[in-house]
């Protein structure tokens, strides 16, 4: 399984801050947004990674990231010349797809909890999988309706009156027909490959099926000023109460197995005294 981290679009949202960089590139309390995502994708297991964004914020990303290899993990860059819709990352990342299954998630989407998407990704065969996640109003999103068994029996986007609260979530499972269904879109009436006629076109071969996000689980969508800050405090409630950190890459990577523990003795080495630091270098002295 292959991921894609989709970092694109103008933020205009977050204007005048996203004039300075692209809103995934801004602090979630202690840590850019944008690890927040590449965070699911590694507890997730998956280690390939493509980030696609803007011509003028995917060398920031670079810059930030790097190849991945610090964290045991391969990272790519891919350019979204203009932001035409969530489903025109997989034509931008074909060639990265090949002909390999893919998860993409939104850089500005947080997941938080134990949704279990290391057994998702690792039993995942054919056809789409979406998530539910229940809200209070589910008129803001796209919404799903599905039976005992996952199959989905509606999708409808922003509906003046939904069959039910569940709302999709930014991350999504597909199978290697995704390029095809891809290229057989046709623009919206506002010039997007929408991601919703996508899972409609796997709902028309009878192969998008759904998952419902419960209690225990929290996703925060990081697109208003609003929301950022809720998201923050979210954040620093959690690592404050529990003294873990959330979204540390480099302890990811180490608890996954994707580098030893002398990996991580290096990297903070290169670093400057920090919190951050400080963080590292207790799991260091951890006994062994």
């Amino acid at each position: 399984m292959k991921g894609i981290v989709l970092a694109g679009g103008s933020g205009s949202r977050l204007h005048p801050i996203s004039l300075v960089a692209s809103k995934q590139l801004q602090p979630v309390y202690d840590k850019p947004m944008i690890y927040y995502p590449l965070a699911t994708l590694m507890l997730a297991g998956i280690r390939d990674i493509l980030l696609i964004s803007t011509p003028e914020d995917t060398p920031r990303f670079e810059e930030l990231l790097g190849d991945g290899e610090r964290w045991g993990i391969r990272l790519s860059y891919a350019v979204q010349p203009r932001p035409e819709g969530i489903a025109q990352a997989f034509l931008v990342g074909a060639d990265f797809i090949a002909a390999e299954p893919v998860t993409l998630i939104l850089g500005d989407n947080i997941l938080y909890g134990r949704m279990r998407l290391d057994d998702i990704v690792r039993d995942f065969r054919e056809g789409a999988l979406i998530f539910g996640y229940p809200v209070r109003d589910p008129e803001r999103y796209g919404v799903v309706e599905f039976g005992p068994d996952g199959e989905v029996l509606s999708l409808e986007e922003k509906p003046a009156e939904p069959r039910t609260h569940l709302a999709i979530p930014g991350i999504y499972l597909y199978d290697t027909q995704v390029l095809e269904l891809t290229r057989g879109l046709k623009p919206s009436a506002r010039g997007e490959l929408e991601i919703t006629d996508l899972n409609r076109a796997y709902l028309e071969r009878g192969q998008l099926r759904a998952q419902r996000l419960g209690r225990g689980i929290a996703w925060l969508d990081t697109g208003t000023h609003e929301s950022l800050l809720e998201a923050a405090n979210f954040i620093a409630a959690i690592e404050r109460r529990q003294g873990l950190k959330i979204a540390c890459l480099e302890e990811i990577a180490y608890r996954q197995g994707y580098i030893q523990l002398s990996a991580i003795s290096a990297l903070v080495e290169a670093m400057p005294v920090s919190e951050y630091r400080s963080y590292l270098e207790a799991i260091l002295a951890e006994p062994a």
